[in-house]
């Protein structure tokens, strides 16, 4: 289990990380929307549909009542089950497809419907005690922190996802760096010890880009963390 995070950190880590990937689609040319990606079988409209469906489930998840106590972590809430089911991933397939073809002034006005999306999202979170409880759409009772870890995971993964596929440099921020090393590693100096790229150590320790032996071994050596991500 990875150390419980504070959730003004954590929000202030998807705030950063968020932006930058906002600023990055803003720059992209009409035609780069519809590039294919390795989420298949999303188009880059597609992953940022996504991301603006997972985003945007949290201020619900704030107004809702609260569980009684937290049962998931971060990293549990990454686990093998219905949750990435064949069902659940045509739903996500879906529910991202109808978000990017409801864009009608164009796919660029996704980069502002996750741009208004991650300020409710912060605004949602703000004032909220590091013990607040939410309860997933999975039915996960989690901490409010460790949720936005998730969702810190899901922005800065699709954002490296975007980057690669338009073929221009990920922009992974330090704040979302250290949040996600915290969940992916035992080790909390994995990022120093490696010694990478912020967004090579992302690819490479969730399975994004070949690992020889000897790079993973020193993945297993910094204590990665075996998560299911699909």
């Amino acid at each position: 289990m990875g150390p419980v995070r504070g959730t003004v950190d954590v929000v202030e880590a998807f705030r950063v990380e968020s932006g930058a990937f906002v600023d990055a689609l803003g720059r992209l040319p009409q035609d780069a929307w519809g590039l294919p990606t390795r989420c298949t079988p999303w188009s880059v409209a597609g992953v940022v549909g996504h991301v603006v469906t997972t985003v945007g489930r949290v201020p619900g998840m704030v107004d809702a009542p609260a569980p009684l106590g937290a049962e998931v972590t971060s990293v549990s809430y990454y686990r093998a089950d219905a949750r990435f089911s064949q069902g659940s991933n045509e739903q996500r397939v879906r529910d991202a497809a109808t978000r990017a073809d409801a864009s009608s002034a164009g796919k660029r006005a996704l980069a502002d419907e996750l741009d208004r999306t991650a300020a409710q999202v912060v605004m949602a979170c703000g004032g909220q005690a590091d013990g607040r409880v939410v309860r997933t759409r999975h039915g996960d009772a989690m901490l409010l922190s460790e949720f936005m870890v998730t969702r810190v995971f899901e922005t800065a993964l699709h954002g490296i996802d975007v980057a690669d596929a338009v073929g221009q440099p990920a922009w992974v921020t330090q704040p979302a760096l250290r949040v996600l090393v915290a969940m992916l590693f035992e080790r909390p100096d994995a990022a120093h010890a490696l010694g990478w790229a912020p967004d090579v150590l992302l690819r490479r320790a969730t399975g994004r880009s070949e690992v020889g032996s000897s790079d993973r071994e020193l993945l297993t050596g910094c204590g990665l963390r075996d998560l299911a991500l699909g």
